[in-house]
């Protein structure tokens, strides 16, 4: 069988691609390489920015989506792909790891980015405990309260800027003297009073109990935090399309609200597409837009 799109990624985006794949009457198959799996979504404790269902937890609401896309008969494939090709036909082959193979007339491609993780003593214990690689995702629940940054380019700056308009104190902890983020967005933290930066500092640990309660440096300093954010940047998951696609300097894959790519009849959605914004709510849009746009190049 051909399939008319493969959906490659069962996060929001491709559950979202899915359920409007269905919608225009299209076969279209979801493959995953973790079984029943709902994307880093599962991962966070509690979502209160999705409209209409505020303080779901992140399996929860992974869950209602592949529910819904269940319920419409959506095929599910647990596979990793290991090689997308174009043929001379115009259709696409999959390759998997046990080199089954499955052929489409399109490929939509919402395999997601992972956060860059600090690697250190208690940041694994702690993700959803205090941990965090999403200010706009959860800087709401430490109103108030006290945070740390750790890293120094822009997103760290970023969500430095963000975080001070909603918690008590803010420390960005920056191993360098210097930082590698825009210059004017330094400019502005220097002038917030609950800013400061710990400069020249790497943190050894992330302590806690039952949740984080502060940060110990490399010189035994213990700064006493109720979260922290882990602001290294994202890793797109670009290597299956890396030479099909035009990437970004940042390696996500270029592409508009329609998800087309430089490859006809290849879409893509979800975070690993260029955008600003990377939430449950645009990779819920990205799926629908590039559905819609893959209904109307069949067409």
């Amino acid at each position: 069988m051909v399939y008319d799109v493969s959906i490659i990624g069962s996060g929001p985006a491709g559950l979202s691609a899915a359920i409007y794949a269905k919608r225009a009457n299209l076969s279209a198959i979801v493959i995953e390489k973790e079984y029943e799996g709902t994307g880093q979504i599962a991962e966070s404790g509690r979502v209160d920015n999705y409209l209409g269902l505020p303080g779901i937890s992140g399996y929860d609401l992974g869950e209602t989506f592949r529910e819904r896309a269940v319920k419409l008969e959506v095929e599910f494939l647990e596979q990793e792909v290991t090689r997308i090709q174009k043929e001379e036909s115009g259709q696409f082959q999959m390759t998997f790891s046990d080199s089954s193979v499955i052929e489409s007339k399109t490929v939509i491609y919402a395999a997601g980015a992972s956060p860059r993780r600090a690697d250190i003593p208690g940041e694994k214990e702690y993700v959803g405990k205090g941990v965090s690689y999403c200010a706009i995702c959860d800087g709401s629940f430490y109103r108030g309260k006290k945070v740390a940054v750790l890293g120094g380019g822009d997103t760290a700056l970023d969500d430095a800027a963000y975080l001070a308009g909603l918690a008590e104190q803010v420390y960005v902890i920056h191993r360098r003297k210097e930082f590698r983020g825009a210059v004017v967005t330094v400019e502005k933290l220097k002038e917030k009073e609950n800013v400061t930066f710990v400069l020249e500092h790497q943190v050894k640990e992330i302590t806690g109990k039952a949740k984080v309660t502060g940060v110990a440096l490399e010189d035994g300093t213990v700064i006493d935090v109720d979260g922290v954010f882990v602001a290294f940047g994202s890793v797109p998951q670009t290597a299956l399309v890396k030479d099909l696609v035009e990437l970004d300097p940042a390696g996500y894959v270029k592409a508009d609200e329609t998800g087309e790519t430089s490859l006809a009849g290849l879409y893509v959605a979800g975070d690993v597409r260029t955008k600003k914004l990377r939430q449950v709510v645009t990779a819920v849009s990205d799926g629908a837009n590039a559905a819609t746009a893959v209904a109307e190049y069949l067409k």
